[in-house]
């Protein structure tokens, strides 16, 4: 029997619960450290990042309108299968130039972080959330609702644990994401993205475009119909002339920790509602 040949995989965007290639047709080199081209991934284009925020926009209130313990039960379904694709997040993670004993425990530490978020969905309103004291005949109620569309900016470095960081607890509340992941680590998004399509996540709440960020970054900034945009994987020394982009449609930004793991990561991508209604009515 003849050598069979290796089916080389193609690393595509993730748009819409569909895998397209960039618009542009464009893709670019992943190197591995010892030089050896390990694949070409998509590039995606600015009208990759418009298509995606449609996406994103388009699913966000029928993920919101999810009940909390539901969106709990499909995260946790999300953590399954990454679960069962493990040693493929170890090998790409080692192709990358991660060593063997740390690629192994940043997969391991990504899917426990997974499972932690997704228990918070029925939970955090109760943290969030209150009653408050006010003078007068009125019941008044503080809670916990969604930002709406987020865009996150991942670390650009090998790695599953700081996607996994950013986008969990911006899905917990019933926001939808629009990831932005930069030339460093685009095997595991992708294989991300993968994991997000086989599991219950209706189309549109994830999306995941691979590529230059800081070509990109300036356009999810200023995108009128993107709520909050989380700059956590942004360098230190961000230009001021970016940033100012988000101003100019009061945006919402977020700067946290790549390696936080808190229920107050949840509530930096929500808004709070207060309600006050008479008492006896």
């Amino acid at each position: 029997m003849a050598e069979r040949l290796d089916v080389q995989k193609t690393y595509k965007l993730f748009i819409g619960g569909a895998f397209p290639r960039s618009e542009s047709g464009r893709t670019f080199a992943l190197v591995g450290t010892d030089g050896s081209l390990i694949a070409n991934v998509a590039q995606a284009s600015r009208k990759d990042l418009r298509d995606a925020v449609v996406a994103a926009r388009s699913a966000q209130a029928g993920w919101a309108a999810r009940t909390a313990y539901n969106r709990g039960q499909i995260l946790y379904r999300v953590a399954e299968v990454m679960e069962g694709r493990r040693t493929q997040f170890v090998e790409e993670l080692r192709r990358c130039g991660v060593e063997a004993s740390a690629a192994r425990q940043e997969v391991e530490r990504a899917i426990d972080r997974w499972v932690w978020y997704a228990g918070w969905c029925d939970k955090f309103h109760h943290l969030a959330g209150t009653v408050n004291s006010v003078a007068g005949p009125y019941f008044n109620f503080t809670m916990p609702e969604p930002t709406g569309v987020v865009g996150i900016l991942t670390p650009d470095a090998p790695g599953l644990l700081g996607l996994v960081s950013r986008l969990a607890p911006a899905l917990v509340s019933g926001n939808t994401a629009v990831v932005l992941t930069g030339q460093a680590s685009p095997l595991t998004a992708v294989s991300m993205a993968e994991v997000v399509a086989t599991s219950d996540v209706p189309g549109g709440v994830v999306n995941i475009l691979t590529g230059e960020t800081h070509d990109l970054l300036p356009w999810l900034l200023g995108h009128r119909d993107v709520n909050a945009v989380d700059l956590t994987g942004a360098s230190p020394d961000l230009e001021a002339s970016v940033v100012a982009e988000a101003a100019e449609n009061v945006k919402r930004l977020i700067r946290g920790e790549p390696d936080d793991q808190s229920p107050y990561v949840i509530a930096d991508f929500c808004e709070m509602k207060t309600v006050w209604h008479p008492v006896g009515r």
